[in-house]
């Protein structure tokens, strides 16, 4: 298996924590000279960058939330001038702010070096030839990875978000070895494929990296056995910028990059750092972002930390795959929101009341989304024209606004009601 940067992704303990506390007294200066919000923080807290005389000190300071980057909406959470931004990403967004990324050329040098390490960690070499399926739009993924693919010296087909024939298409004639995507996708690439009567035997496709939604173990080995590849998970946070862990061939934890990250686990409660293979919330601070310096920034995914060596040669510490989110917020089709934005759709149909209740489940390898809508007798007593109506108006906002196509249905107010326990915003998840 190859390690991209033996340098960083080798170094024993003490000399990664030699490089971790330089750059990260580096980044707290900079952020605190050159972010107002920083500056206002940690003045309120009676803290200095100067304080950071070791990596212990790191949790006297406070944290930062996605809150924070939607206050700073577009670009006061910046720490350099938009003239040193080439790039931009973003969270979509309507009700909520956005949460904007911004990149300096370093900053994408650092991206393409991350993804080069994720893609490389599982033998993905110059002799590959990889498919993207990411889109390549305001998400940074799809762009990232055809960059760090490219640096490896490998072939890349950005295929984007075509459909599944034509990713099986190109997965055949290309001569595809490597995908790299969400997992869910991957199975409906397994679904056309089987419609199609693609063996996979017939294929040279060997290796998929998977990310951008949790997935399970059990996916994992429904898509290794569909595709007949090897199935590797990464994680990234598109605020972070660059994937910020990965699976090597072992599939036994995911690789912190902990050059570019710094990782700490705390209670979700307390805010209280948890000791070494507790199960706790993420809580990162980058140590190489110029644009966009975060410090202690919560991630609200919940993992544990392993700084026990693996048999691949590396000496980074490693996280357990996500299992779970310490807030509400749900992945439904590779997309994130929460029930919130929802109820902020509902808010704007005359007719809707503010009970409903979310329903997702999986059919085959698909998320579906339906949203069961109170409203009034009289609503339900309408012509039937007038139901479908109202129900496609609230199918076509939700997609306008979060990209996905529920299935909505009405429902009188009092039986919705009942079902619910008198609670508005109930979440089923039969997924789980």
């Amino acid at each position: 298996m190859g390690i991209w940067n033996e340098k960083y992704e080798c170094l024993s303990r003490d000399e990664m924590q030699q490089v971790q506390l330089e750059r990260l007294q580096a980044t707290v200066n900079r952020a605190y000279e050159n972010v107002a919000f920083y500056k206002r923080l940690f003045d309120q807290m009676g803290i200095a960058p100067e304080e950071i005389r070791s990596l212990d000190d790191l949790s006297r300071f406070p944290f930062t939330t996605r809150e924070d980057l939607r206050d700073g909406y577009p670009y006061d959470m910046f720490a350099v001038s938009l003239r040193d931004v080439v790039r931009i990403h973003s969270s979509s967004g309507m009700k909520y702010a956005p949460t904007v990324c911004g990149y300096t050329k370093k900053d994408l040098v650092n991206w393409m070096e991350l993804a080069a390490r994720t893609l490389s960690a599982v033998g993905i070499d110059k002799d590959d030839v990889v498919q993207v399926y990411f889109g390549h739009g305001l998400f940074a993924e799809g762009f990232g990875f055809q960059h760090g693919a490219e640096s490896i010296g490998a072939s890349v087909i950005p295929v984007s978000e075509d459909g599944p024939e034509r990713q099986v298409a190109v997965m055949r004639d290309y001569k595809i070895s490597a995908l790299v995507g969400t997992p869910t996708y991957a199975l409906s690439i397994a679904e056309q494929m089987e419609e199609t009567k693609v063996d996979p035997h017939s294929l040279s496709l060997r290796v998929g990296v998977f990310g951008g939604a949790p997935w399970s173990e059990a996916v994992r080995a429904e898509i290794e056995k569909r595709l007949k590849i090897t199935a590797t998970d990464y994680y990234s946070l598109s605020e972070l910028g660059g994937p910020i862990s990965a699976e090597c061939e072992n599939k036994c934890g995911l690789h912190v990059f902990e050059d570019h990250f710094l990782a700490e686990i705390v209670d979700p409660k307390t805010g209280k750092l948890l000791e070494p293979g507790s199960v706790g919330e993420l809580v990162l601070t980058t140590l190489t972002r110029e644009a966009l310096p975060l410090i202690r920034y919560r991630t609200r995914n919940l993992t544990s930390i392993d700084y026990t060596r693996c048999s691949c040669g590396r000496t980074l510490a490693r996280m357990s795959r996500v299992c779970g989110r310490t807030d509400d917020m749900i992945v439904v089709q590779g997309v994130s929101f929460y029930p919130s934005q929802i109820e902020a759709i509902l808010a704007e149909m005359e007719c809707a009341e503010l009970y409903y209740r979310l329903i997702i489940d999986r059919e085959g390898s698909e998320d579906i989304l339906e949203i069961e809508v109170a409203v009034s007798g009289e609503v339900l007593g309408d012509t039937v024209g007038a139901i479908e109506r109202l129900e496609g108006r609230i199918c076509t906002q939700v997609r306008a606004e979060l990209g996905i196509s529920p299935l909505v249905r009405l429902a009188e107010l009092r039986t919705l009601k009942s079902a619910t326990g008198g609670s508005k915003g109930i979440v089923v998840d039969k997924r789980t």
